[in-house]
C-alpha cells in the first residue's frame, strides 16, 4: 500500500438501512437475553424440586450464579474492543442462547455445574452494555439530522427490550410449561438468541472501530509514519489504539468508571428490592394479596416501558447525565413515600408505579450515556464493566436485607435502607460524571480535525 492510498482511506458512510437493521437486531438480542434471565427466575422452584434443593439452598445457588455472571460479563469488553462491536453483539447474544440450552440439563448436572452454566448468562446481561457502545458509535456516525437529534429516544426503544423480554418469559412459560416441561422451555428460549447471533454477521461495523482497526493494521506492519498521517486525517488518536481493562481506570476514564460504576451498583439495590423482590415487599409492607401484587408488577412493566421512552426523549433535550440523576433521586423519594405511606390499594399502586417509572426509565439513558463517555479504544471495556458490576448491588442488597430481617428488622426498614436510600444515592453518584458527551464520527473528520473535549 502507498502512503497516498492510506491517506485517502475512509470508513464507508453509514446508511439509514444499516442503522435500522442494527437497532432492530439489538432490541431483539436484549429482549431475548432478558427472556433467559427472567425465565430462570420463574422456573427456579421447578429446578429446585428436581435437584432436591430447599429455598435456602436455591438462594445460595443464585448468589454464586450472580457472582459468576459478573465475572463472565466482564469478558464482553475485551471482545468488543479487540474484535469489534459486531463480534460483541454475536458473542453476548450467543452466550444467552447457550446458557438457556445448557440449563435444560439442570436436572442431571450437579449444583456446581449449574452455577457454571448460569454464569454464562452474564454474557447475555452484558449485551446491554455492548448495545450502548455499538449504537452510540453508529448513531454518532450518521449523517441524518433526525437520527442525530433523537438518538437517545431511538436507543430507549432498544433498552425497552427488558419489559418485553420479561412479559414474554412469563406469558410463554405459562403456556408451554404444562406441555414441554421446564427443560423444554429453556431449549425453546435458546433458539431465538442463537438465530440472532448468526444474524449479527450482517451488522455494519461502527466506523469508529473500523478506523481504530485500520490504524492497528498499519502499526502491526511497522508503517508508523503512514499510521500517524492517517490518524491526523481521520481525527483519531493514533498513539492509543490498543487498550487493557486498566485503561478505564486512567485519565478521563477514571472519573467515568468510578461515577457510573458506583451509580450502577447502587441502583441495583432498588432494582433487586423493588423489581425482583417486588411481590415480597408489597405483601409484607402493605399486606397486598399475592394476586394483587402480581397485577401491580404487570402494570409496572408497562409503566417501565413508558419510562424508557420518556427518559430517552428527555435525555436528548436536557442531557442524559442530568435526566438519569433526576430520575433516580426522584425514584428514591417516591419509594420512600410508598413504604411509609398509607396501605390503601390505589395509593400503593400509584406510588409503586411512579417509583418504577423513575427507577427503570433512566436505563434508556444509562447504557447509551456510558457508551458516549469513553474513548473509542476503551468504549467496549468501559461499557461492559459498568454493565457487569451492577449485579454486585443486587447481591449486597439481598445479603443486607436478609441480615436485617434475621435480626428482627422489618421489610419496611429493609426496603428503605437497601432500596430507597441507594436509589437516591445512585442519582447523586451519576452527577460526578462528565456532563455532556458525544461520539466523534471519523467519516466526517477533516485532515486537520481536532478532538473536542466534552463539557464538564
Amino acid at each position: 500500500m502507498t502512503i497516498q492510498s492510506e491517506n485517502s482511506w475512509r470508513p464507508r458512510p453509514v446508511t439509514n438501512r444499516q442503522i435500522t437493521y442494527a437497532t432492530v437486531l439489538a432490541f431483539l438480542a436484549w429482549a431475548f437475553a432478558v427472556y433467559d434471565f427472567i425465565l430462570f427466575g420463574i422456573l427456579l422452584p421447578e429446578i429446585g424440586k428436581d435437584q432436591g434443593l430447599d429455598s435456602a439452598e436455591q438462594a445460595t445457588l443464585v448468589t454464586w450464579m450472580s457472582i459468576g455472571a459478573v465475572v463472565l460479563g466482564l469478558l464482553a469488553g475485551p471482545v468488543v474492543d479487540k474484535f469489534g462491536r459486531k463480534a460483541g453483539v454475536a458473542v453476548t447474544t450467543a452466550g444467552a442462547g447457550v446458557a438457556s440450552a445448557l440449563t435444560a440439563l439442570a436436572g442431571v448436572v450437579p449444583a456446581w455445574g449449574l452455577v457454571a452454566i448460569r454464569s454464562l448468562s452474564g454474557l447475555g446481561l452484558s449485551e446491554q452494555g455492548v448495545n450502548g457502545a455499538y449504537l452510540s458509535e453508529l448513531y454518532g456516525a450518521s449523517d441524518d439530522p433526525r437520527i442525530k437529534k433523537r438518538q437517545g429516544f431511538i436507543y430507549s426503544l432498544v433498552q425497552g427490550g427488558w419489559p418485553v423480554g420479561a412479559i414474554l418469559a412469563a406469558a410463554l412459560t405459562a403456556v408451554m410449561l404444562p406441555i414441554i416441561g421446564w427443560a423444554g422451555c429453556f431449549l425453546f428460549a435458546a433458539v431465538p438468541s442463537l438465530v440472532i447471533a448468526l444474524l449479527a454477521r450482517k451488522l455494519r461495523e461502527s466506523p469508529q472501530f473500523e478506523a481504530v482497526r485500520k490504524l492497528r493494521q498499519l502499526q502491526s506492519l511497522g508503517a508508523r509514519r503512514e499510521a500517524e498521517q492517517l490518524a491526523v486525517t481521520l481525527g483519531v488518536e493514533e498513539s492509543e489504539t490498543r487498550s487493557t481493562l486498566a485503561d478505564i481506570f486512567r485519565g478521563s476514564g477514571l472519573r467515568t468508571t468510578l461515577s457510573l460504576g458506583l451509580g450502577h451498583i447502587l441502583n441495583y439495590f432498588p432494582v433487586q428490592v423493588f423489581s425482583v423482590l417486588g411481590t415480597t415487599v408489597l405483601i409484607n409492607v402493605h399486606h397486598v394479596s399475592f394476586t394483587n401484587s402480581l397485577v401491580i408488577l404487570l402494570m409496572s412493566n408497562v409503566i417501565a416501558y413508558l419510562g424508557y421512552l420518556t427518559h430517552g426523549f428527555l435525555g436528548d433535550r436536557f442531557g442524559r447525565r442530568n435526566v438519569i440523576a433526576a430520575g433516580w433521586v426522584t425514584g428514591g423519594l417516591v419509594f420512600t413515600a410508598m413504604i411509609y405511606g398509607p396501605s390503601n390499594f390505589w395509593t400503593v399502586v400509584a406510588l409503586y408505579s411512579i417509583g418504577t417509572f423513575f427507577l427503570i426509565g433512566p436505563y434508556s439513558c444509562v447504557l447509551f450515556f456510558v457508551g458516549e463517555s469513553y474513548e473509542t479504544r476503551i468504549r467496549g471495556r468501559g461499557a461492559a464493566f459498568v454493565a457487569a458490576v451492577g449485579p454486585i448491588g443486587a447481591i449486597l442488597s439481598s445479603a443486607l436485607a436478609a441480615t436485617l430481617l434475621s435480626n428482627h428488622g422489618t421489610w419496611a426498614t429493609a426496603a428503605f435502607l437497601f432500596g430507597a436510600v441507594p436509589c437516591t444515592l445512585s442519582g447523586l453518584a451519576v452527577l460526578f460524571s462528565r456532563k455532556r458527551q458525544s461520539v466523534a464520527a471519523p467519516v466526517r473528520a477533516g485532515r486537520h480535525a481536532r478532538k473536542t473535549e466534552p463539557a464538564i
